[in-house]
């Protein structure tokens, strides 16, 4: 679905990566390791990276950056509208097609084909509940009114109704960078269990173990200018690592061993 190779003039150095198409994935490294910038360069967001970045054509990224911006000229609400806008139309587009069979003139067997072309866009949206969806996830993040002014809200309402307008619009990849920042714990449970059943890629950064034992199927450490990738969760990934750098160590001691 998506794959990454760095040159070894920047950071994350000289190391290749591939996201495969329904996988949940934790990044993890120490603090200047890279995490941040390799979500920029997976939203396209890195104008300086000379490597190469690739996504497979069609698909659609969304990405949760730690700082991230609303329309000011909108509401809470209208804001959290913004990522279903192409869902939206397409409810109001069959509203049409369903007013218009009550047209004595109207062509019939055209509106056939395109309330079936429309009603297959929705099903494979999963839109048919639209607002109840909208409704549910606005509550679960713990967002403000609907109809309060972003201009007013903290830095921690402005990450959650974010993180709601983001997860609504259902992109393919969906890059998060500490998504459970100011977040309570039903809300953490909450995005849990809507990232367990996201049918996209899932990369996030976070420093919430629990988040990731949780979430993660597979773990993407950062270290030393390598990506090294592990199958499992946080607490897999800790034995696994402890067993590899276990390996390494007596590498090492062989090869002095036998050095001259």
């Amino acid at each position: 679905m998506f794959s990454v190779l760095s040159p070894r003039s920047r950071g994350p150095q000289g190391y290749k990566s591939f996201f495969l198409s329904g996988a949940k994935i934790g990044v993890l490294g120490m603090n200047g390791a890279g995490k941040s910038s390799l979500l920029k360069i997976m939203a396209g967001l890195d104008d300086g990276f000379t490597g190469e970045a690739r996504l497979t054509p069609s698909f659609t990224v969304g990405y949760l950056p730690q700082e991230p911006k609303l329309n000011t000229e909108k509401t809470v609400y209208e804001n959290v509208m913004d990522g279903v806008g192409e869902v939206a139309s397409l409810l109001e587009d069959y509203d049409q097609v369903l007013e218009a069979w009550s047209d004595p003139d109207a062509d019939f067997e055209k509106l056939g084909s395109l309330q079936a072309e429309i009603e297959g866009k929705i099903e494979a949206a999963g839109a048919w509940d639209l607002q109840r969806m909208v409704e549910i996830a606005m509550d679960a993040l713990r967002l403000p009114a609907g109809d309060s002014s972003v201009e007013n809200l903290s830095g921690g309402e402005t990450r959650r109704v974010a993180l709601c307008k983001l997860l609504l619009s259902k992109p393919d990849l969906l890059l998060l960078d500490e998504p459970t920042n100011h977040l309570d714990a039903e809300s953490v449970a909450w995005l849990e269990r809507f990232l367990n059943e996201y049918a996209g890629t899932v990369v996030a950064i976070t420093h919430d173990r629990y988040f990731l034992d949780n979430v993660a199927e597979w773990i993407l450490e950062l270290d030393r200018g390598r990506g090294i990738p592990y199958q499992g969760n946080y607490s897999s990934w800790l034995e696994q690592k402890e067993k590899r750098l276990s390996e390494e160590k007596q590498g090492r001691r062989t090869a002095e061993n036998f050095s001259p």
